[in-house]
């Protein structure tokens, strides 16, 4: 495509990659309403394009093709299909834009990229990574990190389940699991476990404050309590349910020199020592190519796991008795609904973040541990959990 600019960086490189045939290949898993974006987006950048599509549904594969081109043609079925699910011990970079597996099993592929010589990041777009890019602003100015988190645009309902939403989800044309997710804290609380797990900072309390608090007021809560705040100390992480935040991300920093506070004063930025600086938006899968790009240009990821500071469990938002054998399969399930601690309490307590079969009984309100379940012995994603617990602690693990 032509430009009216003269470009740099970012976007002049992968030009200069395409007019020597070497363009920035992708292979993408999933072709949803996600993969459409991505497709779409890869095929009006200079320098990227989508090589592969792994998709169960062959026509909704060729449907994200048709929709990127404007036309049919652009894409065929092949014979064989490869091990898409071992690309990391192939060699290749992985561009993750599941945030409930990062946050449950993400130090595991991190390590194994380390150990290849590639790449493993978070997807540029969605919250975790736009709030990391504010993160490493501030951070970059010296500013001492006193909160960071996202925006949520509705109300709590922390009781809510999925049965509940059957008839608007159908009417989204969404799966109502993920629908509930808006609503409850669970969606907040992955994506906000994930920035932990990338910078360090961990929740004040189990489930976070989520202070009703907009721009240009919110510095003026999320801050430690021996200056009038709510937070116990600083290098914490939440969410604010306060108006013109969502879908946006913001960072609260002190700034401890004199002339910085007077500086920031003079532009508006507070009047210190505690400032916010939020970003009011999130492009979510359009911004997915640009984390490849930079993943082949120049080896670098946007936002990776670490260890891990935080612990991601669950409790039951009804009675279950013990005759119910019911099954957990995600953050927000009928009989589970996500919550988040510190890393060392939520071990303490044998918590378990998802994938069990819960024994019962189990009171509502309680804690899904591993005293009133059954952990799974054929699920990927427990197994990868085990090896991870393993590598980390150098033990076998209690629980998933």
């Amino acid at each position: 495509m032509t430009s009216n600019i003269v470009l740099s960086g970012l976007a002049r490189d992968p030009r200069s990659r395409s007019e020597a045939s070497r363009s920035v290949c992708i292979d993408l898993i999933g072709s949803g309403e996600m993969g459409d974006a991505i497709v779409t987006r890869a095929g009006v950048m200079d320098g990227a394009d989508i090589a592969a599509i792994s998709e169960i549904n062959h026509a909704a594969a060729h449907r994200s093709v048709e929709i990127a081109f404007r036309e049919g043609g652009h894409s065929v079925d092949v014979a064989t299909a490869d091990a898409l699910n071992d690309a990391i011990e192939r060699g290749k970079h992985l561009v993750m834009m599941n945030i409930d597996a990062e946050v449950t099993i993400g130090c595991y592929p991190r390590r194994a990229a380390d150990r290849l010589g590639v790449v493993h990041s978070l997807g540029a777009g969605d919250e975790p990574s736009s709030c990391m890019e504010l993160i490493e602003f501030v951070s970059a100015m010296r500013h001492k990190i006193i909160c960071a988190g996202r925006g949520k645009n509705n109300p709590l309902a922390v009781d809510e389940t999925s049965d509940a939403y059957e008839a608007g989800a159908k009417a989204r044309h969404m799966n109502p699991r993920l629908l509930v997710e808006f609503d409850d804290d669970s969606k907040t609380i992955v994506e906000i476990s994930a920035i932990a797990n990338a910078t360090g900072p961990v929740p004040n309390v189990d489930g976070m404050h989520g202070p009703a608090a907009g721009p240009g007021k919110l510095a003026k809560v999320p801050f430690p309590q021996r200056d009038g705040g709510i937070l116990s100390d600083i290098g914490r992480v939440d969410y604010s349910v306060g108006e013109d935040v969502s879908p946006g991300v913001f960072v609260i920093v002190e700034a401890e020199h004199p002339r910085v506070q007077n500086r920031m004063k003079d532009l508006k930025m507070g009047d210190g020592p505690y400032l916010e600086f939020i970003c009011p938006y999130d492009l979510t899968s359009l911004e997915v190519p640009l984390t490849c790009a930079r993943a082949v240009l120049y080896g670098k990821a946007d936002m990776v796991t670490m260890e891990g500071r935080s612990w991601r469990f669950a409790r039951s938002p009804r009675r279950i008795s013990r005759r119910a054998k019911c099954s957990i399969r995600s953050a927000n399930s009928p009989i589970a609904h996500g919550l988040w601690t510190h890393r060392a309490r939520g071990r303490q307590r044998r918590s378990l973040p998802a994938y069990a079969t819960v024994d019962g009984p189990v009171a509502k309100g309680a804690l899904i541990t591993t005293d009133n379940v059954t952990v799974p012995a054929a699920v990927r994603i427990v197994d990868l959990r085990r090896l991870q617990y393993r590598m980390i602690y150098g033990r076998s693990l209690y629980h998933a």
